[in-house]
């Protein structure tokens, strides 16, 4: 027996897949960016995870494709030192006390380096030879490249062949975002890749919705009845959605000054947030009938106006220098790093609901989280208590970097009068399953290779998205950007777009006090 077959058999043996789960089926996997921070940091981890889960095929192989002539050993070699880099490391995603290095081994001995320039024919006729000496022709292609190759990728791969579906076997596509910068940029690429690919090749990638808690939404909404007949208008009063980072712009200043908070977070990662706790329950969890119910709100959003949006821009304060300031921002700039949306669905279900979502760099606290506050009950019962006003009923789901739930509620406080406390009761993942180290691509991965495209974004709802916020990427006169130090909870302003309304964000540091 071979060395490499001995070890896929202990992989085999000591890698059993979770309950429920099945390898994926064989398949190349052909990185473009094979180089880049993105293959590093995410993409080697998952499949890390993955192969120590047992849930890849042994016929697997992975071809990374980038600028410049190296050795495949010397690609190993640097992989291996990031992995263990990361993995040490704890504030990153993939902290972990020990390496599995069988895990590891086994995906580091189906590493190949393919050296080739992005946007000549030459290096797609060099990967068509060797596609077909591949132990599978299932081919997933995976861009993980700067947004201006991804139509150059697609149109070689589409002229060289290597998207068409032959004999049974499956040719996919990943797309990373940015997917476009705003409607027009979006309705252009999807007309590219769909001249060369079909719908059901294309798994356009959101990270977000790789993580498990993101997923959970749906099972908390829907695996539990005590949610579902609450979730509408007449007992909801606002949904808030928030994303927000303590750290800045870490040397991307180049990338975040032709971007901006607004497009890199809004209509992608917090709209698809907003989709899942918004949409009408699926007959099935089958990928078109959840997408189907996600397009629909969509499809339902009031496009935003400039009165629906305040921007922000990080000035030095306690937390750092200000973000003019940063390595290769000009000194000038009108960069948002800060952006905060009034967001309504003009269906049955949220008519007359407010969704507030609000991302930004140098804020108060690191958290991930959507927030569902209740209607207020009556207050007549309690008018001739000593209660000055009751708290608000909130339900939140914490996605990062806390994993669970909390649920603020009313009780009355031990003693002879009616006096009411607020009371917080929490569920943490920590708590009741083993935590590990997770990127968040891992089920991205899996499902593409299973061809499961639930957590993928189709492209009505790519368009749909932008179509929604294109007034305010394109205004009439420039919107407003205020400043807010650096270590904040985000601009004034902000409050004031909730304060007109009688509400206010949930604070980015709030603990119920102790009656």
């Amino acid at each position: 027996m071979s060395n490499e077959s001995q070890e896929a058999d202990q992989h085999n043996q000591s890698n059993k897949p979770p309950a429920g789960k099945h390898p994926a089926p064989p398949c190349t996997l052909v990185i473009f960016g094979a180089g880049g921070d993105l293959t590093k940091r995410l993409l080697m981890p998952a499949l890390y995870n993955l192969s120590a889960d047992g849930l890849l095929d042994d016929a697997m192989q992975i071809i990374g494709v980038n600028h410049g002539e190296r050795e495949t050993s010397d690609w190993r070699d640097e992989l291996t030192q990031s992995l263990r880099t990361f993995a040490a490391d704890k504030a990153s995603t993939f902290h972990t006390s020990k390496l599995n290095e069988q895990a590891w081994s086994w995906v580091e001995q189906r590493l190949e380096y393919f050296p080739g320039e992005f946007e000549e024919d030459e290096t797609f006729e060099r990967l068509e030879q060797r596609l077909t000496k591949a132990k599978s022709s299932n081919i997933v292609f995976y861009l993980a490249v700067s947004a201006r190759f991804f139509s150059p990728i697609v149109e070689h791969l589409g002229k060289a062949g290597l998207l068409e579906e032959k004999d049974g076997n499956f040719r996919r596509l990943v797309i990373e975002k940015p997917f476009g910068t705003d409607l027009k940029s979006a309705q252009e690429l999807n007309r590219c890749i769909l001249q060369f690919a079909q719908e059901n090749q294309v798994y356009r990638i959101d990270h977000f919705l790789g993580k498990d808690t993101v997923q959970s939404i749906l099972a908390v909404r829907f695996a539990n009845a005590m949610f579902e007949p609450v979730w509408r208008r007449e007992y909801i009063d606002s949904v808030q959605i928030t994303a927000s980072e303590t750290i800045g712009v870490e040397g991307r200043g180049g990338f975040y000054e032709q971007t901006g908070a607004f497009r890199d977070m809004l209509p992608n990662h917090l709209f698809q947030l907003l989709g899942m706790i918004a949409m009408e329950p699926p007959n099935s969890f089958d990928a078109e009938a959840v997408r189907d119910k996600k397009a629909e709100v969509f499809d339902a959003m009031k496009p935003l106006s400039a009165k629906d949006v305040v921007l922000g821009q990080y000035e030095a304060g306690p937390a750092g220098p200000a973000y003019r300031d940063e390595k290769d921002v000009a000194k000038d700039s009108r960069t948002e790093t800060y952006a905060a949306a009034r967001v309504f669905i003009e269906n049955w279900r949220w008519a007359g609901v407010p969704f507030y979502l609000r991302t930004g760099k140098r804020l108060a606290e690191r958290r991930t989280e959507i927030s569902v506050q209740l209607k207020a009950v009556p207050f007549r019962l309690f008018r001739d208590t000593p209660v000055d006003a009751l708290t608000p009923n909130v339900f939140t789901l914490r996605i990062d970097p806390a994993h669970g739930t909390s649920f603020d509620f009313n009780v009355k406080v031990p003693g002879p009068i009616m006096q009411i406390g607020h009371v917080r009761s929490k569920f943490d993942y920590s708590d009741f399953f083993a935590e590990r180290a997770n990127v968040g691509y891992e089920t991205l991965l899996y499902d593409c290779m299973l061809g499961d495209e639930t957590l993928f974004q189709r492209a009505d709802s790519i368009e749909t998205a932008w179509a929604a916020v294109d007034k305010v990427l394109h205004p009439d006169t420039p919107l407003d950007v205020h400043g807010y130090p650096a270590g904040s909870a985000g601009p004034k302003e902000a409050d004031e777009l909730l304060a007109a309304d009688g509400r206010a964000w949930r604070s980015l540091t709030d603990t119920p006090k102790k009656a």
